[in-house]
């Protein structure tokens, strides 16, 4: 009772619920299960052991007045829990594309738009809105309500509180809290549990003082960090993610610019 397009490539041991819908131009991979009522849009490329839950609509129509009907692409990778009435668009140009990395869990009534890339291993709380063209880096938890806006990026081993909204760029390593968003700490309990040592934790949390608690400018701050602490992963991932940005990050004068 499902309905699937004759033209979709559907892999080995793949399970389609009744009532769900494989759209044309589908491609799913070996294991998946797509549950009742889930709807895989044209465009969509699913990679392997993928779970889709009752409701959710991977590869819809990007929301974009800059898409004029051709044909788009949405790219989903391995191992990714994505719950009840999750949308993902796909993206407004035939290049590039939305990109859901592997190992993501992304839980109910989230929105993720066209174009946007979610590197992977990293966690949407219930109703995470992502506008187009943003990017969450890898390992990072995006708690229930998030708001990101269009184009910000978020680094990696990131956790952003419940209802904050995001405008600007959001740093690795650290915790995010309240509206107006405002530096929270140092991620100090996740990268503890997995593995990062104290040393590592200390690198960060003293980049991030001079950073968010030394009344400095960004571009001074950078410098401080750089005669401060030894040059090591931590030191680099922060400095390379507000050099890339050009400066500009959450919860400093840069962003109000």
């Amino acid at each position: 009772m499902a309905h699937v397009d004759p033209s979709a490539k559907i892999g080995e041991n793949v399970k389609i619920h009744p009532f769900a819908y494989i759209d044309a131009n589908v491609e799913i991979g070996d294991g998946c299960e797509i549950l009742p009522y889930a709807s895989i849009m044209a465009g969509t490329r699913m990679g392997k052991n993928n779970r889709v839950f009752q409701g959710a609509v991977i590869g819809a129509e990007p929301q974009d007045f800059r898409w004029n009907g051709e044909p788009t692409f949405c790219y989903i990778g391995d191992d990714n829990t994505i719950r009840e009435h999750v949308i993902i668009n796909r993206g407004i140009a035939p290049e590039g594309g939305t990109r859901i990395g592997s190992g993501c869990f992304i839980m109910a009534e989230t929105h993720i738009g066209h174009d946007s890339h979610i590197v992977g291993k990293s966690v949407l709380g219930n109703g995470v809105t992502i506008a187009g063209g943003a990017v969450v880096d890898e390992c990072s938890i995006l708690s229930s309500n998030v708001i990101l806006h269009e184009n910000c990026r978020v680094g990696r081993w990131v956790l952003v509180k419940g209802g904050c909204r995001i405008g600007s760029n959001v740093p690795p390593y650290i915790i995010l809290a309240h509206n107006p968003a405002t530096y929270y700490g140092i991620n100090s309990v996740v990268m503890r549990k997995k593995g990062f040592s104290e040393a590592e934790i200390d690198d960060a949390a003293k980049a991030y003082r001079h950073i968010y608690q030394c009344q400095t400018s960004v571009f001074n701050a950078l410098k401080r960090i750089e005669a401060d602490i030894d040059d090591n992963e931590i030191r680099r991932n922060i400095i390379d993610f507000i050099r890339d940005n050009r400066l500009r990050i959450v919860a400093t004068n840069a962003d109000l610019d």
